[in-house]
C-alpha cells in the first residue's frame, strides 16, 4: 500500500491521529527532505528508515519504491510540509502505483493553499490553483494571460525573492484586482496582507520577505 501522508505546513499542533498511526506502521517513509522529515518522526518518536524522493533524483529512486510496493511492503510519501503532490513530489510514484494496480490511499491534512483561499476574503465557492509561476517576466506573464479572463479565484505559490515581481507582472496583466497575499501560515508569526494588487506591492516594498508566500487573487468580475 501507497500512503500519501499529509504532515503540517507549520504548527506540529495540525498532524492528524491517523497520519501518526500510518507513519508508526509503514515499512519505509519516503521522504523530500529525509532531514527535515526525520525532525517531524523524532518529534513523535517514531524510528522508521526513510529514502529522499525529490525533483533532482525521482526518476533514479522510483523503481526502488516501486519494487517495495510490489513486495508487499508498506510505503508513506511525505513532503517537506503539506500534501504530497501539490506543487511537491510524488506525482509520478502515483501515476506509476495506479498503472500497476496497486493500492493508493491518502492520509488528508494541512495544504497551504488551501489555508490561504480561506483566509484571504475573496470567494472561494470555486477557484483554481496554479501553483508556481515561471521565473522569468515574459514567461510569468503568458503563464498569467492564460486566466485574465476567468471568474476563479486565483492561486499561486512564489518565493520571497521573486514575489514582487510576481505582483508587478499580476498588476500589469489583471489590472487592480482585490488580493491576499499569505506567509507562515499555521506558525506564530502567521500573516495575511489583504488589499489592492497595487497596494500590496507599495506595503510589500517596506518588508523584508522570508519564507514562501501563497497569493491569491480575484477572478474577473463582470459589470
Amino acid at each position: 500500500m501507497l500512503y500519501l501522508v499529509a504532515t503540517p505546513i507549520g504548527n506540529l499542533g495540525d498532524i492528524t491521529l491517523r497520519a501518526l498511526e500510518v507513519l508508526r506502521s509503514v515499512d519505509l517513509v519516503v521522504s523530500e527532505d529525509t532531514r527535515k522529515t526525520g525532525l517531524l518522526l523524532k518529534h513523535f518518536e517514531i524510528k522508521k528508515p526513510q529514502l529522499s524522493f525529490n525533483e533532482f533524483n525521482e526518476r533514479q529512486r522510483l523503481p526502488r519504491i516501486m519494487d517495495a510496493l510490489r513486495q508487499g511492503q508498506s510505503v508513506a510519501l511525505v513532503t517537506n510540509a503539506g500534501t504530497p503532490a501539490i506543487s511537491d513530489p510524488g506525482f509520478i510514484l502515483v501515476r506509476s502505483a495506479v498503472e500497476e494496480g496497486l493500492e493508493v490511499t491518502a492520509i488528508p491534512g494541512p495544504a497551504a493553499l488551501i489555508a490561504a483561499v480561506i483566509l484571504s476574503g475573496l470567494p472561494v465557492h470555486s477557484f483554481t490553483f496554479r501553483g508556481f509561476p515561471p521565473r522569468k517576466s515574459a514567461g510569468r506573464r503568458r503563464f498569467l494571460e492564460v486566466d485574465a479572463r476567468s471568474p476563479h479565484t486565483l492561486i499561486f505559490y512564489e518565493s520571497p525573492y521573486r514575489l514582487a515581481a510576481f505582483l508587478e507582472d499580476a498588476l500589469a496583466v489583471y489590472g487592480d484586482r482585490r488580493a491576499a497575499i499569505a506567509n507562515d501560515l499555521t506558525k506564530l508569526f502567521e500573516t495575511v496582507y489583504r488589499g489592492r494588487l497595487s497596494e500590496l506591492i507599495q506595503f510589500l516594498g517596506q518588508q523584508e520577505l522570508k519564507g514562501e508566500y501563497v497569493v491569491v487573487i480575484e477572478g474577473l468580475q463582470e459589470d
